[in-house]
């Protein structure tokens, strides 16, 4: 099927920033004395949906907001100088030219997000950019994105990373195609039943062609 609006997560997808993000994350371990992850147990790690992840770490759901908060500023100093996600500049813009609605839906923020697509040219390809400051408040914004242009739920996809990308698509009732270059692994992703498994960008252009 040929999909009206493609809307993306952010991190992991669209921006390279995981070795990033967990370099923040350590900084903030430190500070608030919980567990650092070590470079040996990422793949582990790659595996786990977000409670499980959490549970691992010991970080407490009370501290969850603060943190992405901390982190999503600390990460605006070095937003600029991370890079795309291998192929991902060259198949955007052939995705847009094919799409009535393209977009993103992310956890970081819009101001984030504006400045690295600036930084590589591209923040023009996307006609908005919506965020939710809620890790798992995504499924309502999809809602909220598919009601203010008159989409219906066959028409939308979402092109994310991460489990939690997976279930929040599933329950906003729209088509979701994971990607797995992200954070979780292609088998953790699998395993939450996808419309879409893609190992590679350019396998994204079989969403509109």
């Amino acid at each position: 099927m040929k999909y009206r609006s493609l809307v993306f997560d952010f991190d992991g997808t669209i921006a390279d920033t995981l070795e990033e993000g967990l370099k923040i994350y350590n900084r903030m371990a430190g500070q608030h004395n919980l567990r650092t992850i070590q470079e040996d147990e990422v793949h582990y790690l790659r595996q786990m949906k977000l409670s499980d992840f959490l549970e691992h770490l010991a970080v407490p759901k009370r501290l969850v907001p603060k943190l992405l908060y901390k982190g999503t500023r600390m990460l605006k100093a070095r937003i600029g100088k991370l890079p795309l996600i291998e192929g991902m500049g060259e198949v955007l813009p052939s995705l847009r030219s094919k799409s009535e609605h393209f977009g993103i839906l992310t956890s970081n923020s819009t101001e984030n997000v504006q400045l690295f697509l600036r930084n590589h040219g591209i923040e023009d390809v996307f006609s908005f950019i919506s965020s939710t400051s809620k890790l798992t408040g995504k499924s309502k914004h999809l809602s909220s994105i598919r009601r203010t242009f008159s989409i219906k739920a066959e028409e939308m996809i979402y092109i994310g990373d991460e489990i939690r990308d997976v279930k929040a698509a599933k329950k906003a009732g729209i088509s979701m195609a994971a990607v797995g270059w992200g954070f979780n692994a292609p088998e953790a992703l699998a395993g939450t039943n996808p419309n879409f498994l893609f190992h590679q960008p350019d396998e994204l252009h079989t969403l509109v062609d």
